[in-house]
């Protein structure tokens, strides 16, 4: 017997990612999102999808850059701190403990403590439901050499279903 479920269980895990948007010399903020998927190779094309109205929708919006960060296990507390507060309220980067950098061509800091970077300007956005979809083109990437290399092996930053965040058909209580 089949019954009903949660259609967003079923592609969990996911790896979450730390998007930084904004200016190195400005305003900045860091949102975490699991909702990326490459979709195209030529050109190199990433989308990510970020909820309506979020600080990081407004960074982006305006500079048309964002940088996809790809954080280790190791920071999972950070990745919830980032994804369950708002960049209108807080400095993300100064509550976290996280370290801006410059990026290789973009205006957006990259976050210091990740293993790999994604430097995208902007190409499209689409509005989806509760969410605005940013597709960007990947203009640089690189990541720690050691891990390039393979002499270090890195577990990247899972998690479990949040259901109080993703949930759509049930009530959650």
């Amino acid at each position: 017997m089949k019954t009903d479920v949660e259609y967003l269980e079923f592609l969990w895990p996911m790896r979450h990612f730390l998007i930084t948007c904004g200016t190195i010399k400005g305003e900045s903020n860091i949102i975490a999102v699991s909702f990326c998927i490459p979709v195209s190779k030529e050109p190199p094309l990433i989308a990510c999808a970020i909820g309506k109205g979020a600080y990081s929708c407004k960074l982006i919006e305006s500079t048309k850059e964002f940088i996809i960060n790809v954080p280790s296990e190791e920071l999972k507390p950070k990745i919830y701190y980032c994804g369950f507060h708002s960049g209108y309220h807080v400095d993300k980067f100064k509550e976290t403990g996280l370290t801006p950098q410059p990026a290789h061509k973009l205006k957006v800091p990259i976050i210091d403590e990740c293993i790999a970077h994604m430097e995208c300007k902007l190409k499209q956005e689409i509005e989806t439901g509760d969410k605005n979809l940013y597709i960007g083109e990947v203009i640089e990437a690189y990541a720690d050499e050691a891990i390039v290399k393979g002499e270090k092996k890195i577990n990247y930053a899972k998690g479990d279903f949040p259901r109080k965040v993703y949930t759509t058909r049930f009530k959650v209580s």
